[in-house]
């Protein structure tokens, strides 16, 4: 049995190598399982492993190029296959658009692992496994950084994604802090090639050895777990609501969805505390100055005070309340008519008598989903944004912390732009925590899990805590660790409360940014390269 499983095992590069093609999709999609909602991580590396042996094989550089990026759209084409079920929730384009868009799409985004592929190719063909590891790393790195902002950019999901560990554990992403998540990729790559080195020169302790002491990294549960509730802490009533999708620009729904967001939040309205309510959470316009025609066809009858002063009703007078709200952008329309030109997807600060004290426009805002880009070109072509309306969301100015005086200050990431390393706090101003309201009824079975995954790697990397609270799931609260402290699954309407965890001292990466990300790269390219040159100066004089 043993010398059949041998010669099993041996056949496997020759049949890579006969199928070089097929090996890379495969390995693509092998890949991906190590993201949530399935976690397989060991498997994942081992086909990471499997990547760095096709590329490092590689007879020249087209195809180092071709296998670099088939791999990347596979793994990129499974990892997003959420992004089709958003198309299953609007009625403007065909639900079978999504799953063309997605594979579509990651033509492009496979891009990028090709060229961290071909690097490493023109650097260290002639490397050793564990120097090209490294180069490959490096240059990792950096297609994974360039593809955060290129474009607008589309990070989701880093590579490094795979090293987080279960709710209770942060894993290898414990290390973020001084790494950061771009970072944090290359050092997946770099296990997946040392062990592949150890493995193939038949090193069976030095592999089976840090097989041990990565599992052990991956499952050791955080030690920094606060025990008391620290000083000055501000109390929060996170709430999830269960607004299906369906129901979201369903006008005969608003009454029932406001009853049960207010039946969830009144309770404890004698508390002073921060009241957290999700993305879409609230469908009447709250800002004044519209005209009139857009407020009668809300809820609150017409008048955007009586509808603060039922929110402030509801939540309290000594609350804050921070919701995701649309507000409009007022001027003349091409009929001339006095209008909306344009929309913001908002976060507003309410407090318990219904004064707005203050607010955070979306930065990030998603192509397709929120404005179609080259509009003139597109639309006559029939496609739309998914998000119902026919006008575009603006972007606001970026990451902005809003002073909640007693209850404390936030940062605002809504939606999607928690997944963005680097972009998601005010560094002249930090906040003690960040509050990440989203819709995430669009994303299906694999989207919020690996929504919350990212967000958790924001808190790691960063050092501060991040409160989720989303329509449909999941919502969390996340602690500066990474750590869920508490949540709610997906399809239940239910609230969370307690005191917002402590934020850590500012991270090495908090401090330096992308500047680290780019330092590791440098640092990684350097030593694949000049390590075995100088070995083999030592041997040569030896």
């Amino acid at each position: 049995m043993r010398e059949r499983l041998a010669a099993a095992a041996a056949k496997v590069p020759e049949l890579a190598q006969r199928f070089p093609a097929l090996t890379a999709i495969a390995l693509g999609l092998i890949a991906a399982c190590a993201y949530p909602p399935l976690h397989l991580w060991p498997l994942g590396l081992a086909a990471l492993a499997g990547f760095v042996w096709l590329i490092h094989s590689a007879d020249n550089w087209k195809q180092a190029a071709a296998r670099g990026w088939l791999f990347g759209w596979a793994h990129l084409t499974l990892a997003n296959n959420w992004i089709a079920t958003a198309f299953t929730h609007q009625a403007k384009m065909p639900e079978v658009l999504g799953w063309a868009a997605v594979p579509l799409l990651c033509v492009y985004l496979a891009v990028y692992p090709m060229l961290a592929a071909l690097a490493a190719h023109l650097l260290a063909k002639k490397r050793p496994l564990w120097a090209f590891g490294l180069v490959l790393a490096g240059a990792w790195i950096t297609a994974e950084w360039l593809r955060g902002w290129v474009f607008t950019g589309y990070p989701w999901p880093p590579l490094g994604l795979m090293l987080l560990g279960t709710w209770d554990t942060p894993g290898l992403a414990r290390v973020l802090p001084w790494l950061g998540t771009y970072a944090l990729s290359g050092v997946a790559v770099l296990i997946a090639a040392l062990l592949l080195a150890a493995v193939t020169a038949r090193r069976w302790l030095p592999a089976a050895g840090g097989a041990l002491v990565l599992a052990a990294m991956m499952l050791l549960p955080s030690l920094a777990i606060e025990l008391t509730r620290p000083a000055g802490a501000v109390q929060y009533t996170l709430v999830q609501p269960y607004i299906p999708q369906s129901e979201i620009n369903d006008r005969s729904r608003f009454d029932a969805q406001f009853t049960r967001i207010a039946r969830l939040t009144a309770p404890g309205r004698e508390a002073s505390r921060i009241v957290l309510w999700p993305e879409s959470a609230i469908p009447d316009y709250l800002e004044e100055g519209y005209p009139e025609r857009y407020y009668f066809e809300m809820t609150a009858g017409g008048d955007p005070r009586l509808a603060r002063r039922r929110i402030g009703t509801v939540i309290g007078p000594q609350s804050t309340l921070l919701t995701g709200v649309v507000n409009l952008n007022i001027g003349t329309m091409p009929s001339g008519r006095r209008g909306a030109v344009s929309a913001r997807n908002s976060v507003m600060a309410l407090d318990g008598s219904g004064r707005i004290r203050g607010g955070y426009d979306k930065a990030h805002l998603v192509p397709y989903g929120e404005y179609l880009p080259m509009r003139p070109i597109l639309e006559p072509l029939g496609l739309s944004r998914l998000v119902a309306g026919s006008i575009d969301y603006l972007p606001g100015p970026g990451p902005r912390t809003l002073d909640l005086g007693v209850h404390g200050k936030a940062g605002v990431m809504i939606c999607y732009e928690i997944v963005f390393s680097g972009h998601v706090v005010d560094k002249a101003n930090r906040p003690d925590y960040i509050f990440n309201p989203s819709n995430d009824g669009w994303f299906g079975s694999w989207g919020p899990p690996q929504h919350l995954a990212q967000a958790r790697m924001r808190a790691i990397e960063e050092g501060l805590p991040v409160l989720r609270s989303t329509t449909t799931g999941i919502s969390a609260v996340i602690d500066a660790n990474g750590v869920v402290r508490e949540h709610i699954g997906m399809g239940k309407a239910d609230k969370l409360e307690g005191f917002v965890p402590e934020a850590n001292p500012p991270t090495l990466f908090a401090r330096l940014g992308h500047i680290l990300t780019l330092a590791w790269a440098a640092a990684f390219l350097a030593l694949g390269l000049a390590i075995p040159r100088v070995l083999a100066l030592v041997r040569a004089r030896g």
